[in-house]
């Protein structure tokens, strides 16, 4: 039975928002779609102290703001977007569209669509989350995606300007300095000046994703996105210090991030938690990766293997790092998760920012029933269907009339019924009674 060597002193943020941030988005969201760019303006001025003449950046802006960023962020955005690219890409390719004949005659489809418009959201706040331009807005276009509006907030009262290199780059066709429940609304929504989407993609806050449930059905977002989780898997073949790392690495994120360990070997288990607390001495980020830690920070030894690959799929953590003798046995093993980091010349961080797959990935649960943004998500996946031969037809048309029947839809019945006239000949009563 397992043994718990560190256990989170705060229980797991629940899946759903408090009264309070509830309330407070549907009033932004209801005061945006009622009054527009009015309200837009008055919500940026009042949470963010941001009120320029257009939150819409022209292109001499944008072209002023890249051009004064050193050389080398702008090679490493190309570099990562370039991951990124050809990652989408590739995934685009196993995508195919289908027709099959499943009857002499009948015709059966499928397309794979693009959604015309979409909102990102490349959050600001603690952190300038430039990557997550790359993962939103390079995705939506090698899907095919024809027109992109991308929002992230002022910082401080000043354009970030490596996130909006990362959005022009990324090729968005709208950029705003705009934050929070605001920027989602305007984008769902539309504005006087800002174009409505289709799809809502892109991290944030609570506020943030709770504006994104809230408008979820009006349009459609990537997922439901709570705090950033990691989990490591590790046997004693792991480096401890390694381990520790990378558990912070993650914690880092939000006071409320959970940063969990589970593994086969007692001591590892133990110096990593000694070694967490060396580090967090002079982490530069302590303030944040220590609560999260402390709060919500778990360490558990399992009695062998199967039980760590158990407790670990149990998890369906958002991020899940093997630090074991195999690592490739967890493709194997598992099967809840957002996304698998391998072996230790890999890290979660190589996702977050570098390696090319994508960051938004599910949390709380939810890898239990889907995974994260992918190319695939901003395709719609549409059928058809054209029947050729009279003869099916006919038949599809007599058997149509009878499965309609037994649920009662004369209607559809009927449908089935003139094609069977049509096609093949058959009498039936209501038919005769019309054309009489």
């Amino acid at each position: 039975m397992a043994t718990s060597i560190k256990t989170a002193t705060h229980a797991r943020a629940a899946g759903s928002s408090t009264e309070e941030v509830t309330d407070r988005v549907r009033e932004i969201i209801t005061a945006v779609r009622e009054r527009g760019d009015d309200a837009v303006r008055e919500y940026s001025e009042k949470f963010d102290r941001w009120s320029p003449p257009s939150f819409i950046l022209g292109e001499e802006e944008i072209s002023a703001i890249v051009s004064g960023l050193p050389q080398q962020v702008l090679d490493d955005i190309t570099f990562v977007q370039t991951q990124v690219r050809n990652f989408a890409s590739a995934q685009l390719a196993t995508m195919s569209e289908l027709e099959i004949e499943t009857m002499p005659g009948v015709f059966l489809g499928h397309r794979h669509i693009p959604v015309e418009a979409a909102g990102s959201y490349i959050p600001g706040g603690r952190y300038p989350l430039t990557a997550s331009a790359h993962m939103t807005i390079v995705t939506a276009k090698v899907a095919g995606v024809d027109h992109v509006t991308a929002a992230t907030p002022p910082i401080q009262g000043e354009i970030p300007p490596a996130t909006i290199a990362a959005m022009h780059a990324a090729g968005a066709d709208q950029i705003l300095v705009l934050g929070g429940v605001q920027a989602v609304a305007a984008m769902a929504l539309g504005t006087e000046t800002i174009r409505p989407v289709n799809m809502l993609a892109g991290p944030g806050n609570a506020f943030v994703a709770e504006a994104k449930r809230q408008l979820f059905g009006q349009v459609g977002i990537d997922l439901f996105a709570g705090p950033t989780e990691v989990l490591v898997v590790a046997d004693a073949t792991a480096d401890p210090f390694t381990v520790a790392v990378d558990l912070l690495s993650q914690a880092e994120h939000g006071p409320d991030s959970p940063a969990v360990l589970i593994t086969t070997d007692h001591d590892l288990a133990v110096q990593v938690q000694d070694l967490v607390e060396k580090i967090l001495v002079d982490m530069p980020t302590r303030d944040v990766a220590g609560p999260a830690w402390r709060d919500h920070g778990r360490i558990v030894v399992a009695d062998d293997e199967d039980e760590m690959w158990a407790l670990a799929d149990a998890e369906a953590s958002e991020h899940v790092q093997i630090l074991t003798a195999d690592p490739r046995q967890a493709l194997d093993r598992m099967r809840n998760f957002g996304a698998l980091f391998l072996g230790e010349q890999t890290c979660v961080s190589y996702g977050d920012k570098v390696i090319g797959t994508n960051h938004v990935l599910p949390t709380m649960g939810a890898a239990r029933y889907t995974g994260g943004l992918w190319v695939g998500k901003y395709l719609k996946t549409v059928t058809y269907q054209e029947v050729r031969d009279p003869a099916s037809s006919a038949e599809l048309g007599r058997i149509c009339g009878r499965a309609s029947r037994v649920e009662r839809f004369e209607g559809h019945a009927r449908s089935g019924d003139i094609r069977a006239w049509r096609h093949g000949g058959d009498q039936a009563d209501w038919i005769d009674a019309v054309r009489r």
